[in-house]
């Protein structure tokens, strides 16, 4: 398939996709999607609801102690690691940036705990840039499509970006990963009826 009809099928499946994380502001969401690493988006949504009650900026985020915040973000998993990140993090927003979540990329992936995944999602759901984020889900579903050949996601995510037109990419990231999580999942996909069939590595393998 070409990239337009790729877009096209997706468009049919999930016409306009949305983010499942709840924020209000790009630092809820930076919580949200450091909360989110092996973790699913209702949980962290669970844990979020709570935690934004106690701290939704990096100055009040600050004034917990790590004990505090691990308390909060427990059920998400990796909680001592994640909440090291997030006081980190929301101590490095109030010194060097005013409290505000900066747009450009080198400043965001400079943040402790902050990768390339999420300043991509930072960067195309809060900030409306152009940015392929690649989760596991994308991950699997570009390799089941052909789409990618590799378990690195830097890699695959410079395939996507390559194959698709720019103007694709935010909305393409939302769509595969509803794609990978609702129909292409990692076990019993839900292969009767795909439109990609053809062109999917594993059907064509016989899994």
């Amino acid at each position: 398939m070409k990239p337009e009809e790729i877009k096209r099928e997706l468009d049919k499946l999930f016409p306009s996709p949305k983010c499942e994380l709840d924020y209000t502001t790009p630092y809820e969401l930076l919580v949200a999607v450091i909360l989110s690493a092996q973790c699913t988006d209702k949980r962290v949504c669970q844990v979020t609801s709570k935690l934004f009650k106690v701290a939704n900026t990096p100055e009040k985020m600050v004034n917990l102690s790590q004990e505090e915040l691990e308390t909060l973000i427990h059920s998400c998993g990796f909680y001592h690691n994640k909440a090291k990140n997030i006081l980190n993090m929301s101590r490095a927003l109030v010194e060097k940036y005013n409290g505000e979540v900066p747009s450009d990329r080198d400043k965001l992936e400079a943040l402790p705990g902050v990768g390339r995944k999420t300043a991509n999602v930072v960067i195309s759901e809060a900030f409306k840039g152009n940015a392929f984020a690649v989760d596991t889900h994308v991950l699997r579903v570009s390799n089941r499509l052909g789409l990618a050949d590799t378990d690195d996601p830097f890699k695959c995510e410079q395939a996507l970006l390559k194959f698709f037109p720019e103007k694709y990419w935010s909305e393409l990231h939302l769509q595969m990963v509803h794609f990978g999580r609702y129909k292409c999942k990692a076990q019993k996909p839900d292969c009767d009826g795909c439109t990609f069939a053809n062109m999917c590595r594993n059907k064509n393998k016989g899994k």
